[in-house]
């Protein structure tokens, strides 16, 4: 399958806030990791995130991307949907996150996709966490998560 460019090579992530940014620029700020659609867990003590590989019930674990995108939240009622009004507050989201990286001041990484050109970068260089989950219908107990927790900047290529 030949990959296909996705837009031009604007860097308007570096010309524009996030909240001057269009609807298709937002968008395109997603690198398609999948890493913030897995389940998560938080110690209430410490508030630190714990990610599993297990996804969510949307989540296609095959390919990383939602089934529902658009109606995700109707599906899925804890389903948040990013805006550069809520990123600050989301310790939860992965520190490879463009948008987080961008709410930071920092730069996308050089296998993003809009600098790459290329929409299959991220999971070609190994930055996806497609193929590597179970969806959450396949846990038969709630407990079963503790066993599921995987360190994702370990297990990716970064």
């Amino acid at each position: 399958m030949k990959d296909t460019p996705i837009m031009d090579k604007s860097v308007f992530w570096k010309e524009k806030s996030l909240s001057e940014m269009s609807h298709l620029e937002w968008e395109s700020l997603c690198d398609g990791c999948g890493k913030c659609c897995v389940l998560k867990l938080q110690d209430v003590d410490t508030e630190h995130t714990f990610y599993t590989d297990v996804s969510c019930k949307l989540l296609n674990c095959a390919t990383a991307q939602c089934s529902q995108y658009e109606n995700r939240k109707s599906i899925v009622p804890d389903c948040i949907i990013l805006s550069p009004s809520n990123l600050a507050p989301l310790s939860w989201m992965p520190d490879s996150c463009s948008y987080k990286l961008i709410h930071n001041g920092l730069d996308l990484p050089d296998w993003h996709p809009l600098i790459t050109g290329l929409k299959t970068s991220t999971h070609e260089t190994g930055n996806s966490v497609a193929g590597r989950l179970i969806p959450e219908t396949d846990l038969e107990n709630e407990d079963d998560l503790l066993d599921h927790i995987t360190d994702w900047d370990e297990a990716l290529i970064e």
